[in-house]
């Protein structure tokens, strides 16, 4: 199974790749797989390689979707 997960994009670095942000993670990353990329935008994410642009909405609405999931399993 594999799983993409929205990422915030907050800088660009050398070699096309970025520094983004998962839910308070910060991992640098490929963007050879996408063209357009800019500080602010979301991009989709899988095994280290952005794979698409997100739009905002969604992106935020994916990510509160996964917190309310997360905060279910660790109820007691």
């Amino acid at each position: 199974m594999c799983l993409a997960i929205p990422a915030y994009v907050e800088q660009l670095t050398a070699n096309n790749h970025a520094l983004v942000n998962i839910s308070g993670i910060h991992k640098e990353i490929s963007l050879a797989l996408v063209e357009d990329i800019v500080p602010g935008d979301y991009i989709i994410l899988h095994a280290g390689f952005a794979l698409q642009k997100l739009d905002p909405a969604e992106a935020e609405l994916t990510l509160a979707m996964f917190a309310e999931i997360s905060s279910i399993n660790r109820s007691p």
